[in-house]
Parts: C-alpha cells; structure tokens; sequence
C-alpha cells in the first residue's frame, strides 16, 4: 500500500484496516464534517484502485459483464455497477465514468487485482484492453456543491453526492493546494453514512444481493439480461423479497464508543441475550445527527421496533423496504 503525500498535510492522522494509506481526519472531524456538507474542500481517495478499459468494443463488452445499461453511455455522464456471482452475490462494486475513449472506475482499495483477472478472463475475441491505473491515478472527491473547477485534462465523474476526479497521482499535492481545506475518510464516511449509500465490504458480506442494500435501480438495470447472477436478480425482483435488508439507524448517543462493524443487532425487548437478528455495517459520528449507523438485519424485523446494536439502544429508519 503506497501511502498519500497528503498524509505530510498539517494534523493529518493516517486512517487504519481497509483506508489505510489516506487521512482519516486532520484534526478536525466535525469541522471537516460541516466543510464537506457546505460544498467546500476536497477528500482524498487516492488509495482506491483505478481500473482503466480501452478499446473500440469497451462498453458493449463490459455491457455483458455488468449489471448496468452501459451501450450508449454517453461520455462523462457517471454510473455505477455490481460484477456478481454466479448465484447473484455482489462480488465487486464498481464506479464508472467514459470520456469517449476510455472507460475509467474507482473500485475498493486492493480488490483491483481480483476485478482485473476476472475481466482479462472474458476478453474473448473483443478488441478491448484492461489495465490497473492505480500507479498513475489517484482518485479525489470534492463534495456536492463545489464551484472549485478542475483541470479540463482530467477525468470527472459527477454525481448527485458530488466530484470523483480522476487525476494524476504526482499532481496531488498541487490539487490539494488549489482545493483545500482538506478533508479525511472519517468526515467522508459520515456523509456517505447519512444518505444510505452502500459500500463493498462493509454493507455486503459474502452473502449480500443488490436488493438487499437498495441497488436495484441505481447499480442494477432491470431491462437487461445477459450478466452472471441476472436469473437471481430477476427472480428476487420479481416473484420473492430479499432475505436481509438495509436499516439506519439512530444510536444512543450517551455511549462512548461506537458499535464495530459486525457489532450484533438484536431487538431491545430481548435485550443483549436475544437472537440475532442482524450486523451493524458501518457506525459514525455526524456533526448533526450525532452517532448513526448502517446495518443489515433480517427483512422480518418489525420496522418500528426499536433495536440494541451490541449494547447500545438504537431506533431504525427503513432504507430497503421489507
């Protein structure tokens, strides 16, 4: 893991586990909080991976592998996708953006080595070309309602959550001079936290199928076939419910500690002995709401009932419906 040269930035404090080579604060985390939720500032990302595909046959190809609708992508307009397995488990989550020549994703650090296997292994006879970008592309974000402009040379991917800037690696340091104040993973976190957006590896395990964490429609296009795992998709959707289903959740905030990830989530009724019903995901702290959280818990949980995530009382709000 090759670390950021933005770990040198003043009070940078380095993240750990799956973030590790980029800041997971400065110093500041409400107040990076509050910058990112105003439009202003930047994150850095540049330890995800940059998976790059070129090629005439690029988006007709990668249109059979993937869950989106991606023939007619027009260049620059953003979307997102799920490679699944065979029995419909999400296995990667990609983000994609096309500038016209070249499809460019950023994908969870460390799984682009996986990602780009598979791909390379359904080449067959089209005219495309994969390559790990990693080493020369680093990955920023600059959040919903910046007017910051960026270099006309480099790749962005805009969504409603904001700019994915695709840039080269050596020209972070210029970038983070430009569009500062620089803000870490754990402000990034907590607004990703906030509007439900799922992330590979903590909202899914090995199990996880796009409904279950409000996909279908956003990552999944329902008009089209011809992708593993489609049959599962199409069958969920369309004769059953998912067997989990995502959940917010609004901790006790009168707890020091936050639950971890896989932290048990239980009905409060039965208190910290009852059966299991669920996993915490993801838990943060908002510079508004205070603690909240992510978590899949069965698709039966009754959507009023209030829960325990480990020992911590916690009230839900329905993200997937049940």
């Amino acid at each position: 893991m090759t670390s950021s040269p933005l770990l040198h930035l003043p009070g940078a404090v380095a993240a750990e586990g799956r973030d590790e080579g980029v800041a997971a604060h400065y110093g500041e985390l409400y107040g990076e909080q509050r910058a990112l939720a105003d439009g202003r500032g930047f994150v850095d990302l540049s330890h995800r991976g940059v998976v790059t595909v070129t090629g005439q046959d690029r988006l007709a190809w990668l249109h059979l592998l993937i869950t989106q609708h991606v023939t007619e992508l027009p260049p620059g307009q953003a979307t997102e996708a799920l490679i699944l397995s065979a029995n419909g488990h999400i296995e990667h989550q990609l983000h994609l953006v096309d500038d016209g020549e070249t499809t460019w994703a950023h994908v969870e650090p460390g799984t682009q080595g996986e990602l780009i296997a598979y791909l390379e292994s359904m080449k067959f006879f089209y005219r495309v070309e994969v390559a790990d970008s990693t080493a020369d592309f680093a990955v920023v974000h600059l959040p919903a309602g910046s007017i910051a402009e960026t270099d006309k040379e480099h790749v962005v991917r805009e969504t409603p959550y904001g700019r994915d800037v695709f840039l080269p690696r050596g020209a972070l340091e210029a970038f983070a001079a430009d569009h500062g104040p620089a803000a870490g993973l754990l402000a990034y976190e907590a607004l990703r936290v906030e509007a439900h957006r799922p992330r590979l590896g903590l909202e899914t395990d090995h199990r996880t199928i796009p409904h279950e964490i409000g996909l279908i429609g956003t990552a999944v296009h329902l008009q089209k076939g011809c992708y593993r795992g489609q049959e599962t998709v199409a069958r969920v959707h369309n004769l059953g419910k998912p067997p989990r289903r995502l959940v917010f959740l609004h901790l006790d905030g009168s707890e020091v500690l936050l639950p971890g990830h896989g932290t048990p989530v239980r009905l409060a009724a039965d208190g910290e002995d009852g059966r299991q019903l669920g996993f915490i995901t993801t838990a943060v702290r908002h510079h508004e709401l205070g603690p909240i959280a992510l978590a899949l818990v069965k698709r039966n949980v009754p959507v009023d009932a209030p829960l325990l995530a480990g020992t911590t009382p916690a009230a839900q709000e329905v993200v997937v419906a049940p």
